[in-house]
């Protein structure tokens, strides 16, 4: 049986990995649960591994995987076949004797100075992860520098992220500042401005007005390769 924290954490993780396709970091799981330190968020999360309800991702940040709820136990892979499931990492190794017949363009690297209109390029395609809405528009982009290692995201990975210019607070995003530097950051709205945050603390918050941003597209996968 899990404490009222240990389920209220375990779902919020789920949540925000349903949400983003990456785990939380300490600092927003804190903040989730109202607690004064991040010891207590360690704690925490022990517990809910000893208990088999979660795992840490080797090899990546502060990553976890949800492996069943608390209420109905339901495994992980029995969640896949939801509509609003959206997994948390792809690895990917040498080709599948039989490749996904879909397909996302990678059309570049992420880094900041780097407009999105000249990154655009035929950099080949990644298969499409499982749980991807057929109907919306994809696309690939590999990741540069460490601004975003706490959540998860390494230099060298493949974020997928669905093309869309709107965003709630909290969602990793592509951003466009000033219509020519573009940039993976998480995006928190502070009234009439716009906040972009880094997920590293070496990198700090940067804040604009409203009409200096603009989302090109939301995170919703992470491809990593293993070669």
């Amino acid at each position: 049986m899990l404490t009222s924290k240990q389920r209220e954490l375990l779902l919020f993780i789920n949540e925000r990995i349903k949400d983003t396709g990456v785990s939380p970091s300490f600092d927003e799981m804190k903040e989730a649960l109202n607690l004064a330190s991040k010891s207590g968020i360690h704690r925490l999360i022990s517990a809910l591994e000893e208990r088999g309800f979660i795992r840490r991702l080797a090899h990546r940040a502060r990553a976890l995987e949800v492996l069943k709820l608390p209420d109905s136990a339901i495994p992980t892979q029995s969640l896949r076949g939801r509509k609003d499931f959206k997994p948390s990492l792809v690895s990917t190794g040498r080709p599948a004797a039989m490749p996904s017949a879909r397909t996302i363009p990678l059309v570049g690297t992420i880094a900041a100075g780097i407009p999105i209109s000249a990154i655009q390029q035929d950099n080949g395609h990644v298969n499409a992860p499982d749980g991807l809405s057929e109907g919306d528009e994809h696309f690939a982009l590999e990741v540069q520098g460490d601004s975003m290692i706490d959540a998860g995201i390494l230099e060298g990975d493949i974020v997928v992220l669905r093309r869309t210019e709107a965003a709630n607070t909290g969602d990793i995003v592509v951003a466009l500042i000033d219509g020519e530097e573009a940039t993976l950051k998480r995006l928190r709205r502070k009234g009439a401005s716009v906040a972009l945050e880094a997920a590293n603390p070496a990198y700090e918050t940067r804040i604009f007005g409203p009409d200096r941003v603009q989302v090109q597209g939301r995170l919703v996968a992470l491809v990593r390769r293993y070669d």
